[in-house]
């Protein structure tokens, strides 16, 4: 898709060949019959662009629900987007910080999930993109939104910017080329140092990175956060300056957890904490949220649990007390076991296991291989935890828990 072709799709022709591609079937069996159908009536080119956008927007409800069917998108730039819930959270602390006063610049604002969010918070901005079409992309966002008038896009390059010129700047510099996804922050386009010299230059600024940043690549005077949605890491950020709380000379990490219905839980490191205390297995087996495994505050979770870990090495938390937490995943344990097929095999058909969840950490094993060879067949629904104490294999027989607390649930 090229940007006259894009460009074409933004006029009420191309607004009515949309709506007619997106009423069409555009699945891989019949793709085809349905563009040699509408190339009958539209120009091949325009067919073309407008079947890239019904299909992109129909990948794109994952990450940005029944909006996607009024966005647009390219291939890389949905890939890259940040998930709407992601943003909408990120875009309420720019709203706070700047109070209605100033503008964002967002360097590599990509399709514009971004700016559009903080648009809708009340955040005026610029999006600036290197690429004419992704630039082109995200000017359509906009306007599909009506943010017009508190939000611009322009296609250049991120460090020919000037972000001393507004009041905060947003940076989320590439992290993919034709081989896949990046690692290595200095490997980012522009590389990581290079965004956040940029960003330093105003008075606050958020970089978008990696989950996997090292925690020696966070500057100091940065707070990392790590965000997850739905129990999955999404995304990290840094943030700098005005909108960072860490204390000049210090870092600070925070895990925050998106609720659907509630608002965000955060949990942000003590420094007075040291690690938690190791013990044998007890009644309950917490599985940390993945903010706050990526976040290294586990020691935190499991004080608020009056936890233990049961091996210092891995992130499973245990405790005598069920206890409601969103940064944690709470089962009952049942049984542990030193690990053997035949022996597992053997205590899930006497506890008539069928629908059966495994998980594993600290521990290596083809879960797929594993759940063939145990070969649940009973009506009852389980969980198989696969870890390490020590150096023996371990397999706990789990029942998930909702969190309610009971009298029952608190020992004496």
């Amino acid at each position: 898709m090229d940007i006259a072709a894009f460009e074409g799709l933004l006029t009420p022709g191309g607004q009515a060949l949309l709506g007619e591609a997106g009423a069409a079937d555009v699945s891989e069996g019949a793709l085809l019959t349905t563009a040699s159908r509408l190339r009958t009536r539209h120009p091949p080119e325009l067919v073309g662009a407008a079947l890239t956008q019904v299909r992109l927007r129909q990948r794109a409800r994952a990450k940005f629900g029944a909006d996607a069917d009024r966005m647009y998108f390219t291939p890389a730039g949905l890939e890259q987007a940040t998930r709407a819930s992601v943003a909408r959270h990120r875009a309420r602390r720019f709203a706070a910080h700047l109070e209605d006063t100033g503008s964002v610049l967002d360097l590599g604002c990509g399709i514009g999930g971004d700016l559009v969010a903080r648009g809708r918070a009340g955040c005026r901005g610029l999006g600036v993109d290197l690429d004419p079409l992704t630039a082109a992309v995200a000017r359509a966002n906009v306007a599909a939104f009506g943010l017009e008038d508190s939000a611009s896009v322009r296609a250049g390059d991120a460090v020919a910017q000037d972000p001393a010129r507004h009041a905060a700047v947003f940076a989320d510099p590439g992290r993919r080329t034709s081989r896949g996804r990046v690692f290595d922050p200095e490997a980012y386009e522009p590389p990581l140092t290079t965004v956040l010299g940029l960003a330093r230059t105003a008075a606050a600024g958020c970089v978008k990175v990696a989950p996997g940043i090292p925690h020696d690549a966070v500057p100091e005077g940065a707070e990392a956060e790590w965000i997850s949605d739905g129990g999955e890491v999404k995304e990290a950020a840094l943030w700098l300056g005005g909108l960072s709380g860490a204390r000049r000379g210090t870092t600070l990490r925070r895990a925050t957890v998106l609720r659907e219905g509630a608002e965000p839980a955060t949990m942000t490191a003590d420094p007075a904490l040291g690690p938690p205390p190791v013990a044998p297995w007890r009644r309950y087996l917490y599985e940390p949220d993945g903010a706050a495994v990526r976040a290294h505050l586990v020691a935190e979770v499991a004080a608020t649990l009056g936890g233990a870990l049961a091996d210092p090495r891995i992130a499973y938390i245990t405790s005598d007390t069920l206890r409601p937490t969103p940064f944690a995943r709470a089962y009952e344990i049942h049984d542990v076991l030193p690990f053997s097929v035949k022996r597992l095999r053997a205590e899930l058909r006497r506890r008539d296991a069928g629908t059966l969840t495994i998980k594993k950490r600290g521990f290596a094993a083809d879960i797929e291989r594993l759940r063939r060879d145990l070969r649940p067949s009973g009506s009852k629904e389980w969980v198989v935890v696969l870890t390490r104490v020590g150096e023996t294999p371990t397999a706990l027989i789990c029942a998930a828990r909702r969190h309610q607390v009971t009298a029952e649930d608190t020992p004496p």
